[in-house]
């Protein structure tokens, strides 16, 4: 039996907790605009915890266990048909379901059960049976950077989180540590890490695109306001063309690498773009500036002393056993007094955490059994390393930090 009466379940969660709210929300209504995130992340908080304060525990609970599954079963069939591509091309006057099933080759009652849930969730505008607008929301899923990564992330990865209770269970509550034996592995049944598994269910690029999504409305590490480019890095670099300067391994497509010479032309050296060959071949547009090249981060680093050695989202992915390994590698390449290794990370805070960051280390939890690492956490790494941290950077709210570090 519960120590606590249904009753609890069937009233708002903190009606109290709405006048103030509402009084707080309404005085700072002028601070909003689209330049002061700050701003609107606190009215979001603010925003979020009316919702909460005026539903009853029984209606989030139907909300997670039946609306958001299901919304997110309807946003994901979107994306792999081509629906929010067809409905965004086709403007914003009311569409009928029935011709965007013929158009797209869906059964109607299928795309009409599902739209008229995404109708109810916000999601699509509902304007009569059968007919509904887009949204700015279902215009973005439009965009691949946007709608991609629902294949990725939940159909070729969320049953992680969602079988977590029994893996948890199987491994005696014990927190995971073995990159080869995550919640992900156990609830897929493979023995495919989750990258290498993208790419063999063919959402390789999805998942690239993604993570260009996932960068989009942030303050890249390279903007002078954020990291000192000139000072600690351009200024005693090698100027000699043939010499590396900057190293962007496990890259990805080059998101990171292209914003940097697009802000640093006239940087000496060469830049660099490391990943797998799977993912270097599926790249379609690099500067020519950019140098392209075939790499495994877990093999020894064919270039030797660089300025900089740069890694954006990579250590996150791995444990600490497996991170060693990856360091040392790029520690037998540095050179002495002059290299530098560049880590763009959460440094997650022990306290009043962002809601972005901690849901990322759930997916590093579930899906990687690895974390996002606290201050303490990167000191404890890079001392194993043989490293140590000059500086951290700070990115604010949501963004990933810039670790600066050199050789111990």
């Amino acid at each position: 039996m519960s120590p606590v009466d249904v009753s609890v379940a069937l009233a708002p969660a903190d009606l109290q907790a709405v006048p103030k709210l509402l009084e707080d929300m309404t005085k700072d209504l002028g601070k909003l605009n689209a330049e002061d995130q700050e701003a609107r992340h606190e009215f979001l908080l603010k925003a979020r915890t009316l919702v909460q304060s005026l539903e009853t525990p029984r209606e989030t609970m139907i909300k997670h266990c039946w609306a958001q599954a299901g919304a997110l079963a309807g946003l994901q069939l979107g994306v792999d048909t081509g629906l929010w591509k067809l409905m965004a091309k086709n403007g914003d006057e009311p569409q009928k379901v029935g011709d965007l099933a013929d158009a797209l080759g869906i059964e109607k009652p299928l795309l009409s059960r599902m739209m008229r849930h995404l109708g109810a969730m916000g999601y699509v505008v509902e304007v009569g049976e059968d007919v509904y607008k887009t949204n700015n929301f279902s215009k973005s899923l439009s965009i691949p950077i946007i709608g991609d990564g629902y294949l990725p992330m939940l159909s070729g990865g969320s049953c992680g989180a969602m079988r977590f209770p029994e893996y948890a269970r199987k491994n005696n509550w014990r927190e995971p540590t073995d990159a080869h034996n995550t919640a992900m592995h156990y609830a897929y049944n493979t023995k495919l890490d989750f990258f290498a598994r993208q790419h063999e269910i063919g959402y390789g690029e999805h998942f690239n695109h993604h993570m260009g999504g996932y960068r989009q409305g942030r303050l890249p590490w390279m903007d002078p306001s954020f990291y000192p480019v000139k000072e600690r890095l351009i200024e005693g670099a090698d100027s000699s063309p043939d010499v590396p300067f900057l190293i962007d391994i496990g890259g990805s497509v080059g998101h990171d690498v292209s914003q940097f010479l697009k802000m640093w032309p006239d940087h000496p050296g060469k830049l660099v773009l490391q990943d797998l060959g799977v993912v270097v071949n599926q790249i379609k547009d690099l500067d020519p500036g950019i140098q392209r090249m075939e790499y495994d981060f877990h093999a020894p680093q064919p270039l030797k002393g660089a300025r900089a050695y740069y890694m954006h989202s990579c250590l996150h992915d791995w444990p600490d056993s497996v991170c060693l390994s990856i360091l040392g590698r790029i520690k037998e390449a540095m050179k002495p007094g002059y290299s530098k290794l560049l880590i763009n990370e959460n440094v997650i805070p022990t306290e009043d955490a962002w809601w972005e960051t901690t849901a990322l280390d759930m997916v590093m939890l579930t899906y990687f059994a690895s974390r996002e690492r606290t201050r303490t956490d990167w000191e404890n790494l890079m001392e194993k390393a043989g490293l140590k941290i000059v500086k951290i950077y700070g990115g604010g709210h949501g963004v990933e930090s810039l670790l600066e570090i050199e050789l111990a």
